[in-house]
């Protein structure tokens, strides 16, 4: 989900920018100035996965036990609806339902508070440039010969060709570069009657510097992502330091330009701004020669001890930051694996024909997925839904009775248990069960003391065997395939189904042929249909429904996987009866 890819990347970022302020402070004087800004770009680095889909992060199954939530194994159970079925040999589809205590509309409000957050902090930033577009409107271009050919000399010392505009505005008190297609470098209006020429042509390295360096794409790129992370504090203190480290980067940069004994002229032609009002509104797309008192402050001890920057410590610096970087791709790596809850399975999709099934699906978000054995093509609805993993439900019934096959638990002549005694909503649940009964009634309580007497480790090597959606049991043994950490899509339930039916894994025929026989449920006109149902209820609202199995006749086999979400009324007998109503009009059953 994407909630939980943001609450990771906030995890990721705030340990990036803890990291960032370490490496700044213990390796102060082993790190260049440039170098040193440059730290900030891991931080656009680890901020960045969260934006990106999840398939450009698969990571199989290496992290996933911790991250779904477990549900409490003391929630209450409440009944839904029992369905009807024409047919007294299919599987009845009884279920119970799960509570949950936050509300379905949870991560919609906190994507809403996001996004509100957004507007507000892009309207912001739609002022400033706002005020940019005032600036530029208003300001004089200087015709001063003297000071246009020191312009174009400072340039040529920095190796910039292309144009830019140099003007003067009343709507500026400090120096200022802004534009990305058309630059422009802009001062206070007379500035020339206040600033003598070594004065001017500090400033204009300086603002160069930041062209050269591409610092106002920057700007707007750490706009960007600060209208993303509005609600982190600590991305704002990091993108303000940034700012700090940037100008003194640019500051040094000027410095290696000058002579040592300038070093005092230019330090002082930075204060001179600083009793002037250094912010024209807000101007945050824009590179200000002048800053906060305590940045200025910062940027004056940096210029009183500057040295020139030796081979070693720029050899010093790249390490630094290397190390540096491969910590945060490694951090943002296996973060990105943590918020990867697997949603969604990869399907080679090269012999697929894909259909309008809309009709059969109306008022459900809905898919469905038909495997012709004999000509190896899948037919499918809905491509994305397909993949799409979700809750098996009371279709894990089936495998989850192999494992109970395979492990002893039970056998074909002896799967009595004995009933529970907890009284529930459906009579056929209260008395004793064999493994027919439990799954012609889908009682949930038989599988669930199924699942309890298998091992965890043997349920989880069986699920990895048999490649089982995302194979996570993290919800709880008893509680992890009903609406909780076990997710599958569609294509796999068929894939899966084509593997049981062959018996591709190498399970006892017996067993294999045992289960065959528990879900069979109907034969006609020579075909003969096997499955199971399932249905995923939530507070009492039915929000999925699924019906899996095959057809076999005369022409072939054809294993089959419908699933159907809504908000309330989405169950399995409703996606069997779509099933029937696709088998029927294709001729199938």
């Amino acid at each position: 989900m994407f909630v939980n890819h943001v609450v990771i990347s906030l995890i990721v970022s705030s340990c990036t920018i803890a990291l960032i302020f370490l490496i700044r402070k213990v390796f102060r004087s082993q790190m260049s100035a440039r170098w040193q800004y440059n730290l900030w770009f891991l931080l656009l680095v680890a901020l960045t996965p969260v934006f990106i889909p999840n398939y450009f992060f698969d990571f199989g199954n290496v992290f996933v036990s911790g991250m779904n939530q477990r549900n409490e194994a003391g929630s209450s159970m409440l009944a839904t609806k029992a369905p009807v079925f024409e047919n007294a040999n299919w599987v009845q589809d009884l279920t119970l339902s799960v509570n949950r205590y936050t509300p379905d509309s949870f991560p919609t409000i906190l994507v809403s508070i996001w996004v509100v957050g957004m507007i507000i902090c892009a309207s912001i930033t739609l002022s400033a440039w706002l005020k940019i577009q005032q600036i530029k409107r208003t300001a004089s271009v200087i015709t001063n010969q003297e000071i246009i050919e020191l312009f174009e000399q400072c340039k040529k010392d920095v190796k910039i060709t292309r144009n830019i505009v140099l003007a003067e505005s009343k709507h500026v008190k400090s120096p200022m570069t802004f534009g990305v297609f058309t630059t422009y470098v802009v001062l206070p209006s007379h500035f020339d009657e206040w600033l003598s020429l070594n004065e001017m042509k500090y400033i204009f390295l300086h603002e160069l510097m930041h062209k050269k360096n591409n610092d106002i794409v920057m700007n707007y790129v750490t706009v960007v992502y600060q209208l993303l992370y509005w609600f982190h504090p600590l991305v704002w203190l990091a993108f303000r330091e940034m700012r700090v480290d940037r100008e003194i980067a640019c500051d040094v940069a000027v410095l290696n330009f000058l002579d040592k004994r300038n070093y005092p002229e230019y330090g002082h032609t930075i204060i001179k701004f600083l009793d002037k009002e250094s912010r024209a509104g807000n101007v945050v797309l824009a590179n200000q020669l002048n800053g906060s008192k305590k940045a200025v402050k910062k940027r004056i001890e940096k210029i009183a001890s500057h040295n020139a920057e030796s081979k070693l410590l720029q050899l010093k610096s790249t390490f630094i930051f290397s190390m540096m970087g491969i910590l945060v791709a490694s951090q943002v790596l296996v973060g990105s694996a943590l918020a990867d809850d697997r949603s969604r399975y990869h399907f080679q999709d090269d012999r697929t024909i894909y259909e309008d099934l809309d009709n059969y699906f109306r008022g459900y978000e809905g898919s469905f997925v038909l495997y012709d054995w004999k000509a190896d093509q899948y037919r499918i609805y809905n491509k994305a839904g397909s993949t799409q993993r979700i809750s098996p439900n009371s279709t894990y019934k089936i495998f989850l009775t192999l494992f109970g096959l395979e492990t002893d638990v039970i056998s074909r002549e002896s799967s009595l248990l004995k009933w529970d005694g907890i009284r529930y909503p459906y009579e056929q649940w209260n008395h004793d069960q064999d493994l027919f009964t439990a799954m012609r009634y889908s009682t949930n309580w038989y599988f669930k003391e199924l699942d309890k007497s298998i091992s965890p480790d043997t349920l989880q090597a069986f699920l990895e065997q048999l490649n089982y959606g995302n194979y996570n049991t993290s919800g709880g043994i008893g509680e992890y395939w009903i609406e909780s950490s076990l997710k599958i899509s569609p294509v796999e339930q068929v894939q899966l189904l084509k593997a049981f039916y062959t018996n591709q894994f190498g399970f006892q025929e017996n067993n294999i042929q045992t289960v065959k026989d528990s879900i069979r449920l109907s034969e006609k006109a020579g075909s003969i249909l096997s499955g199971k149902t399932g249905t995923g209820a939530v507070n009492q609202k039915d929000v999925n429904g699924w019906f899996v199995g095959y057809v076999e006749n005369e022409e072939g086999t054809y294993f089959f996987a419908t699933n159907i979400q809504s908000e309330d009324d989405a169950n399995g007998s409703a996606a069997a009866e779509i099933t029937l109503s696709i088998l029927k009009a294709k001729g199938l059953f």
